[in-house]
């Protein structure tokens, strides 16, 4: 082990032999695969055991399956028609069932367009304008990305309340008067806590999306947007045409982490949405006196469901987040 040891630690110096290079390099990225794959072990298999137990009639936690185990796609069917569990009635309907995704879509999109509104325009301008105490607000930035999105929830709580109140008795006083009815007033309650929970959880993702985007943005040579300058397009129409197909990567990279941030959020959408999403579905089912009556395949089913985007746009856009990563451009 002590020679072993040693050699790694000469070949990260660069001091082993030319002929003993190629086999330290096979050696250590070895090490450094089988410390990964025994790292994810654990998260992997409870996605695995998660994935079987949505195709199963009980509950798989082991890797030796017994053959009681009896294989169906019932769970997704009865999670579709809002059965709980085989001998349970028809708690949801499948018309709720399809209203928490599409919420969940609402709140994941929205987070989505936010972030991209805000993030891309304030990147081009962080990174192409010198103004006075630019250092100190990316400083800022990064010092806001530390944060918690549970450490804020009591702020941003008051926050929601105050913006609330007034408004509110604005129109509980228009539907005193006639002039709005109950259902209309809910509607804007409802639409109220749907654009308050978009823009506040995508407030958590805008600082490190405008770090990313800057760093795209550096990537980008001035002679590019100069030359267009040249033949008259205005600063804005450079910007649209010259700069945005180069930095393409970096947009739909942002969309997608965006996207996900939007889609598994739990906290925010808990606290402030008074309709469920997939998330609060889950974990109600998961909480409280209902883990006593609810059939865990049918709620794995559900989860399984949830993770596929996630599962998706990770396996479909994995050269894309390579490029991000890189921060690289093709001109």
């Amino acid at each position: 082990m002590a020679s072993i040891a040693s050699r790694i630690l000469r070949a990260l110096r660069g001091e082993s032999d030319r002929a003993d290079q190629p086999l330290a390099r096979g050696r250590i990225a070895a090490i450094i695969l089988a410390v990964l794959i025994l790292a994810s072990l654990p998260v992997v298999s409870s996605y695995i055991f998660l994935v079987v137990t949505s195709f199963a009639n009980t509950i798989v936690f082991t890797p030796f399956i017994e053959f009681a185990v009896n294989w169906t796609v019932d769970n997704y069917v009865k999670f579709f028609q809002g059965k709980l569990s085989p001998a349970a009635g028809q708690v949801y309907s499948t018309t709720d069932i399809v209203m928490f995704i599409v919420n969940t879509l609402i709140v994941a999109l929205g987070v989505t367009l936010v972030v991209l509104i805000t993030s891309v325009p304030a990147g081009y301008a962080i990174s192409r304008i010198g103004f006075r105490g630019r250092g100190a607000l990316m400083k800022l930035l990064i010092l806001l990305h530390a944060f918690p999105g549970v450490a804020l929830i009591i702020a941003v709580y008051f926050i929601y309340i105050y913006m609330r109140s007034p408004l509110f008795q604005a129109f509980e006083y228009m539907a005193s008067k006639g002039l709005l009815t109950d259902e209309v007033l809910a509607s804007f309650d409802i639409a109220y806590s749907f654009f308050f929970v978009i823009v506040a959880r995508a407030s958590l993702e805008i600082p490190m999306s405008i770090w990313l985007m800057k760093g795209f943005f550096d990537k980008v040579p001035w002679e590019f947007e100069w030359a267009a300058i040249v033949d008259g397009a205005s600063r804005f129409t450079a910007f649209r045409k010259a700069v945005l197909p180069l930095v393409k990567p970096g947009i739909a990279a942002l969309a997608i982490f965006a996207f996900l941030a939007g889609w598994e959020d739990l906290i925010y959408v808990f606290v402030f949405l008074p309709q469920m999403t997939l998330a609060t579905f889950i974990h109600n089912q998961l909480s409280g006196g209902s883990l006593e009556t609810t059939y865990l395949p049918i709620v794995a089913a559900a989860a399984t469901l949830y993770l596929l985007p996630t599962i998706l746009f990770f396996v479909i856009t994995q050269r894309l987040l390579l490029e991000a990563a890189s921060g690289g451009f093709k001109g």
